[in-house]
């Protein structure tokens, strides 16, 4: 599985874009239940029932704090040797184009399993596989490199604390 999502912009939050106030997010494990809200009839793009079948991966929402029922975004993770590796990661569907209501969450996402990186004692690596036309993309916006080419990039110690203290001012590496 390749990263396909845009980082649209690296925030200090998510940021509600009619307003451009930064709103107070939550990062949570994905409970089971919520899994019949996720499909494609819903217009998510990705498989994630199968994502959370996976007994080696954890999948991870994002919500804001005012709105804990409505789930913002989701990434899918592995806890690797050394490094945490990103599977999927995506936007919800109210979230993606023009009209999104709220712009920062991938980034908020990936700041996120920087930071369990860290926690984990992997000095904020994260490594994923990237669709080759956003390689570029994600050198610019998150600073990663190529590893591996085709498309093999990670997010190295130092990008992942600047990722890391842009979302989470409370956290001290």
């Amino acid at each position: 599985m390749r990263l396909q999502t845009k980082i649209d912009k690296i925030t200090n939050s998510v940021e509600e874009r009619a307003t451009g106030n930064s709103i107070e997010t939550r990062i949570l494990p994905l409970p089971v239940h919520e899994l019949k809200t996720i499909t494609k009839k819903r217009q998510w793009k990705f498989n994630w029932r199968t994502e959370a079948a996976n007994p080696q991966r954890i999948v991870y929402k994002l919500i804001v704090s005012s709105d804990a029922g409505t789930i913002q975004g989701l990434i899918s993770v592995s806890i690797e040797q050394g490094y945490i590796f990103m599977h999927l990661l995506e936007s919800a569907p109210h979230n993606i184009g023009k009209i999104k209501k709220y712009l920062g969450v991938p980034g908020n996402l990936v700041a996120y399993v920087c930071r369990l990186s860290f926690e984990y004692g992997f000095s904020g690596e994260v490594a994923f596989d990237s669709k080759t036309v956003l390689i570029n993309h994600y050198k610019e916006t998150l600073g990663a490199v190529l590893l591996f080419p085709p498309k093999r990039m990670a997010i190295l110690s130092p990008q992942a604390k600047k990722l890391v203290n842009s979302y989470y001012k409370d956290f001290r590496i």
